[in-house]
């Protein structure tokens, strides 16, 4: 049986901050050599600095090859645990940043675009109209993160909160998310648009049945919104109508409906604030009731900054301000 490690005698008085910093650099560059050119020293420092961790673990951190190096199972434990305590660390720091200077701060948001382009304005537009005395210089890092991204960003703590639609509570509950806070923000539903110069936007009652052979602009067939629709297709005992152009994209799917004889399916939010500005018509038709919850997310025991808590906080303000949604 193995010996249980001695915090005190074998690395409490003997591990720096340091070390872990060359032991992150190893781990994420796979080699000892590219990870002392990174940090400025030598390749020897870098090989003494593991092998001391090695010896005061008494456990293999990396497996060695000519190709370079890959962290063991123990080396994977060290980066799991390692990674939060220098996150929370580094938001140790931004909470010190910004109690000794309250206009700076920083804030990390994971989005897709469906909400960049309709709800996260509104929030962030709120935040510097009620915050921009206090926080002048606060930048907003939004990074439009693809779909089955978000998770390991978040948990990896490059993110501070993601803004997501989720396919439903089933999803929001399941086990994986166990070590995230879900907050339903509100429910959205699934529409089907088209544009305003199109023959169906003068309608005021449209079949599906109708619909099955135009020219249908849609995510693959393993999202949420395509599931929704085709069941409403299947219900009608009719075939899923052919893809012309399969995209998540916001901006494609708008400019197609503008121009040309296409429809899609939107969330409602998005028509909500763009169907006047693009020309774009919500059509009449009877769709599956299906709440679509837009979700704000964030890493359970992980301390938020002061301007985290006031990003959520906005967001809360801006969605009760939204009618009609």
């Amino acid at each position: 049986m193995r010996k249980k490690i001695d915090w005190e005698r074998q690395l409490g008085r003997r591990l720096k901050l340091r070390d872990l910093h060359v032991f992150f650099a190893v781990a994420h560059r796979g080699s000892m050599a590219k990870a002392a050119v990174q940090l400025g020293v030598s390749a020897p420092t870098v090989s003494e600095v593991i092998a001391n961790l090695e010896q005061g673990l008494g456990v293999q951190l990396f497996d060695r090859s000519p190709q370079g190096v890959e962290p063991t199972v123990y080396g994977r434990a060290l980066l799991k645990r390692g990674l939060v305590a220098f996150d929370e660390l580094k938001q140790g720091i931004r909470d010190i940043e910004f109690l000794s200077d309250p206009t700076v701060g920083e804030l990390r948001i994971g989005c897709v675009e469906s909400i960049s382009a309709t709800t996260l304005p509104l929030i962030i537009h709120r935040f510097i109209h009620r915050f921009s005395q206090q926080h002048p210089d606060v930048v907003f890092e939004v990074e439009d993160i693809p779909r089955y991204t978000w998770e390991a960003k978040l948990r990896e703590r490059a993110l501070d909160l993601v803004l997501i639609q989720m396919g439903g509570r089933a999803a929001m509950e399941s086990k994986s998310f166990s070590d995230l806070n879900v907050e339903i923000l509100f429910n959205d539903q699934l529409v089907v648009a088209a544009g305003m110069q199109t023959r169906w936007a003068r309608r005021r009652r449209i079949d599906l049945a109708e619909l099955v052979n135009e020219r249908w602009i849609l995510p693959a067939p393993d999202t949420w919104n395509y599931d929704v629709l085709s069941e409403a297709f299947r219900a009608r005992g009719l075939d899923m109508p052919k893809l012309t152009v399969n995209t998540l994209s916001v901006y494609l799917r708008t400019n197609l409906l503008v121009i040309g004889e296409f429809v899609t399916a939107f969330p409602l939010s998005l028509l909500h604030f763009h169907a006047h500005r693009f020309s774009l018509k919500v059509l009449p038709l009877d769709l599956p009731v299906r709440p679509w919850p837009v979700v704000l997310l964030t890493l359970k025991n992980r301390t938020l900054t002061p301007v985290v808590e006031r990003f959520i906080e906005c967001s809360r303000d801006v969605v009760k301000s939204i009618t009609n949604i």
